[in-house]
């Protein structure tokens, strides 16, 4: 356990990040699943709310890489994949 005021501070610093961090992951997460679905029972009437909610996701992870809780490479990968399955959709969609 800690033995001095620092460290204490630190543990508390550490928790506080942790939980801060965590918030920010589950908001994502919850954000990626709420978009998939949408995408994958998407029909051309209502594209445009998927499209928005989209822009949300893609908002939060932004979001998520600024604070340092995501690496930019794991947010670019996350905005891609969701990119390309709407792209994917969209296009099937149209055909």
């Amino acid at each position: 356990m800690a033995n001095t005021k620092s460290s204490y501070k630190r543990i508390e610093i550490a928790e506080r990040n942790r939980l801060r961090n965590k918030a920010y992951k589950s908001t994502v997460k919850t954000l990626m699943k709420k978009t998939r679905v949408a995408i994958d029972s998407s029909t051309t009437e209502n594209l445009s709310s998927v499209k928005t909610l989209l822009s949300l996701t893609v908002s939060k992870i932004d979001k998520a890489v600024q604070k340092g809780v995501l690496h930019s490479n794991n947010g670019d990968s996350k905005k891609s994949s969701l990119a390309k399955a709407f792209k994917n959709r969209e296009v099937s969609l149209k055909i």
